[in-house]
């Protein structure tokens, strides 16, 4: 009888101590991001495209995988701000390829680089 008992504490404690894992993996995104809109210019958005950058990795190596909806586009936009609008482009489809709700308009934003890029 004491042997099931303390059994059935093992489980009770042990299945409270499991801490459930982030379904996104931010990184310091956020602090990134909240100085990139305090102070705009350009040592604030090569933090910021960094920041996503690194968050991007460690997305990859985590349990989840994923990053947060919008991660990609944004570092889209800062790449075509920087000049590089291939890099844009391909940043949008893999965000139109993780969240396929945001497909028309990625595929809208594609289209506009795709033309300027062009002129």
């Amino acid at each position: 009888m004491k042997l099931l008992t303390f059994i059935a504490v093992l489980f009770i404690v042990s299945g409270c101590a499991t801490t459930p894992q982030p379904l996104y993996i931010y990184g310091d995104y956020s602090d990134s991001y909240y100085a990139y809109k305090k102070n705009i210019g350009e040592e604030s958005t090569l933090k910021l495209q960094q920041s996503i950058e690194q968050a991007i990795e460690e997305a990859g190596k985590s349990h989840s995988g994923r990053v947060p909806p919008g991660m990609y586009a944004n570092l889209g936009y800062i790449y075509l701000k920087g000049g590089n609008p291939q890099k844009a482009i391909d940043s949008f489809k893999k965000e139109k390829s993780i969240y396929p709700e945001s497909a028309h308009f990625m595929d809208r934003v594609i289209i506009k680089v795709g033309l300027a890029e062009g002129e």
